[in-house]
């Protein structure tokens, strides 16, 4: 009986040892699967943020650069007298071209410096003028004028540059002119001056319209 007993009691043992392996291993294989399932989660992650920093770069667009250049001569502080009193506002005064034969003077008022700014913008695409250019300079002299500013314009030959300043250099750089003589008379005014080289340009002539209006060609007109 007692070595029943004791066999019995063996027995008992192997089983307990057999559950606590079998739990054991059940504990490792579930610690193990936690595992594998965050590591799977932290490399999840970078991947949704690389995905989302690549979209975000595909959906930059790039904004093509406009052909007009604007250029601000003048910011002036000016009033004006009403009934209760001042009232302050600012003067902008902007050349607007393309460096390609058009140009034109702007002039805005407004309370704000920007609004003025973007007034005198639009104000001087509404009065573009075409200058005719011929071989980097101006066809034939001429003298603009403009209240009691005059500006005198002469041809000169390639690599004289733009003799010019203020607002007249301006008015000709945003042109596409690129050798000229200038001299400004009278007014020291920008607005003057920059009116007054802008009459100028606009009463150029080609040398293909007066050609035409003599009935020449344009070798025996040149000769």
């Amino acid at each position: 009986m007692t070595e029943e007993k004791i066999e019995g009691l063996n027995a008992e043992e192997v089983k307990t040892e057999e559950v606590a392996s079998e739990a054991e291993e059940t504990k490792n294989e579930t610690v193990s699967a936690e595992t594998a399932e965050t590591e799977e989660a932290v490399e999840q992650v970078p991947a949704k943020k690389q995905r989302s920093r690549k979209k975000r770069v595909e959906t930059q667009e790039v904004k093509p650069e406009s052909e007009w250049k604007e250029q601000v001569v003048q910011i002036r502080r000016v009033t004006k007298v009403v009934k209760g009193g001042k009232k302050l506002s600012f003067r902008a005064i902007v050349i607007v071209g393309n460096q390609k034969g058009q140009v034109g003077v702007g002039c805005a008022k407004a309370s704000e410096v920007i609004i003025a700014i973007q007034k005198a913008i639009a104000d001087g695409r509404k009065n573009l003028i075409t200058v005719p250019i011929f071989k980097t300079t101006i066809p034939h002299p001429i003298t603009g004028r403009s209240g009691a500013g005059a500006v005198m314009l002469r041809p000169a030959s390639q690599g004289t540059g733009i003799i010019a300043g203020g607002a007249v250099r301006s008015v000709l750089e945003l042109a596409g002119i690129e050798n000229i003589l200038s001299k400004s008379l009278g007014s020291k005014s920008p607005l003057n001056a920059a009116n007054a080289t802008l009459e100028a340009l606009k009463a150029l002539r080609p040398f293909s319209e007066v050609a035409k209006k003599r009935g020449l060609t344009m070798a025996e007109l040149l000769n």
